[in-house]
């Protein structure tokens, strides 16, 4: 029986960034990039169209930011996990993010450490707070 591959939607709007969680992606092979964006606008009519399983997602991003489409992606496919990976670490803003849904935050200086491991624990059903995140208003601890 073969196991069906993880459809990703990386959005960022800083292209070399896309590039970099698109190669560490690749590690994978039962990872599947299906669709980049690079504004937020273009992430919710990729998500509609694309209907990816997770979708790795910037906050700071033109047009509409990443909350706000996330907003919008969660009307239109509530099926797809979110993980963002942002520059932005503050609490209230992380609290945020997992208030809409979120299953994930990975601040973007430790993405080369903590992004296939968060991207594999939202895939298998956790919730993962990266490095620099955690504290008494985020009760699920780093990776679980």
């Amino acid at each position: 029986m073969e196991i069906s591959p993880v459809r990703i939607l990386v959005v960022d709007d800083f292209e070399p960034f896309r590039r970099f969680v698109c190669l560490m992606v690749r590690q994978k092979p039962e990872w599947q990039i299906v669709g980049q964006a690079s504004d937020g606008l273009e992430a919710v009519q990729k998500s509609e169209d694309l209907q990816p399983d997770l979708i790795v997602l910037d906050i700071g991003l033109p047009k509409l930011n990443g909350i706000e489409a996330a907003r919008r992606i969660r009307k239109l496919h509530p099926e797809s996990k979110i993980l963002f990976l942002s520059q932005e670490t503050s609490a209230d803003i992380v609290q945020e993010t997992l208030g809409l849904g979120a299953v994930g935050y990975v601040a973007k200086p430790y993405a080369g450490s903590e992004l296939l491991v968060a991207m594999e624990t939202v895939c298998s059903g956790g919730q993962f707070i990266g490095k620099g995140l955690s504290s008494p208003r985020f009760p699920c601890p780093r990776g679980s």
